[in-house]
């Protein structure tokens, strides 16, 4: 693959060093990596308590090295996960044209970037996809290669300039037209996964979540994702100690150990695999409730 063809890597990192770390190293067996440009926004300290340990991610970031270059952006005031992906992939995107999105508990198949960037360059002139996706969840039933599915996600992912302009920030507007389009249920995977009520939790300021706002964005304008057959992500932020997720298995996969490829497959929502989805968050969905409030209470204190 050209260098000139792959996007740039942001990475968004808060008080993990530990977490930033293996992030980092996963990422740096990617066959591309020596390749890319690595961007990476350090937020600001928000409590006293956080200062040391933000401190000594950036510290460690000043020593990274195996990338085609570094930048790195150290925020003098605490923005918040979500203000700081909004703010920090539109700043990049804009700049580049495309990204590929990636935060401090991800770790990453060595086939990641490969697959990320072919999606990339595969789908750019498909007004219909808006993103590339990474994570699928832990599926017991078979699933294709690739395959589409309506809306965006936010466990590794990528897209285009032209495509983050459908991002809505303002979630009272988005929660307007799901309800005046009555598309609550679907949107909750036929009421398997509460996303409808994230969202009023958003717009009353309960959570911060950019990502419930950007696949309401994508889903209200029937745009699509692309998603693997095995994940390419996996989340380590489940043991508690981040923004997103309290301590749960219900996300733990098994790294894909070989190259996804991408096929040429139609340019639709595929329902079966959205029904595979579907049953799967309504499996768990009493988990991932559990999972939610853990990270509620995190966010009021954070």
């Amino acid at each position: 693959m050209n260098k000139n063809n792959l996007a740039p890597i942001v990475l968004f990192v808060y008080n993990r060093p530990l977490h930033t770390e293996q992030t980092i190293n996963a990422l740096l067996k990617n066959e591309f990596a020596s390749q890319s440009d690595l961007i990476v926004y350090s937020d600001g300290v928000k409590n006293e308590s956080d200062k040391d340990t933000v401190q000594a991610v950036r510290n460690y970031l000043k020593t990274i090295s195996g990338f085609n270059s570094v930048h790195i952006i150290e925020r003098s005031t605490n923005y918040g996960l979500g203000n700081n992906i909004i703010d920090g992939v539109s700043a990049v995107v804009n700049q580049y044209g495309k990204v590929i999105v990636l935060e401090d508990d991800l770790l990453t198949s060595p086939y990641f970037l490969k697959y990320m960037n072919e999606g990339l360059n595969k789908y750019q002139t498909e007004k219909d996809v808006i993103s590339i996706h990474s994570f699928i969840y832990p599926i017991k039933k078979k699933l294709p290669e690739t395959f589409f599915i309506k809306g965006a996600d936010c466990l590794g992912w990528a897209t285009w300039k032209e495509k983050w302009a459908f991002f809505e920030p303002d979630g009272r507007k988005l929660l307007l037209k799901l309800e005046n389009k009555g598309l609550t249920s679907e949107f909750d995977f036929n009421n398997a996964y509460s996303y409808t009520q994230m969202l009023k939790d958003q717009i009353a300021g309960i959570n911060t979540s950019w990502a419930v706002r950007w696949y309401a964005s994508a889903f209200i304008n029937n745009m699509l994702t692309l998603y693997p057959g095995r994940s390419l992500t996996y989340h380590a932020g489940n043991d508690g100690s981040g923004t997103n997720f309290g301590e749960s298995t219900e996300l733990d996969v098994q790294l894909s150990e070989t190259p996804v490829v991408l096929q040429n497959i139609p340019i639709k929502e595929s329902k079966s695999e959205r029904k595979k989805i579907e049953s799967y968050l309504k499996h768990h969905n009493a988990s991932f409730l559990r999972i939610i409030y853990r990270k509620m209470k995190r966010l009021l204190m954070l």
